[in-house]
């Protein structure tokens, strides 16, 4: 069994990435290579859904990080939905949670991009 898959999808023009499985040093460059397909294809606009995420660890919040800073330095939107606390404790450890654009759905991330 794979320990990370992830699809893409789209909603109001803005891909959604949906990632299911382990975000560790194990799927790093699995994780990495697929966002920078994703934003090549689609452009800076990104919506994580990390609902799926079983455990994260602190190289895969940083490659979160890289994303959001290059989405919206590129004039994109840059959004975490489904964020699980007990899957994604660092992000609260860090503080990013304070800072990173999360919301509970897809429906409200796209609200704040069109506001």
């Amino acid at each position: 069994m794979a320990n990370l898959t992830m699809r893409s999808t789209a909603a109001e023009g803005i891909v959604v990435v949906h990632i299911d499985g382990i975000l560790d040093a194990t799927t790093r460059e699995q994780f990495s290579e697929y966002l920078d397909t994703v934003a090549e294809d689609h452009g800076p606009d990104m919506v994580l859904d990390l609902g799926g995420v079983s455990f994260m660890d602190s190289r895969a919040l940083g490659l979160i990080v890289h994303h959001w800073q290059r989405s919206v330095g590129a004039g994109g939107h840059f959004a975490l939905i489904s964020v699980q606390y007990p899957n994604s404790k660092v992000m609260w450890v860090t503080g990013l949670s304070q800072r990173l654009p999360m919301f509970d759905t897809l429906d409200e991330a796209l609200a704040a991009f069109a506001g």
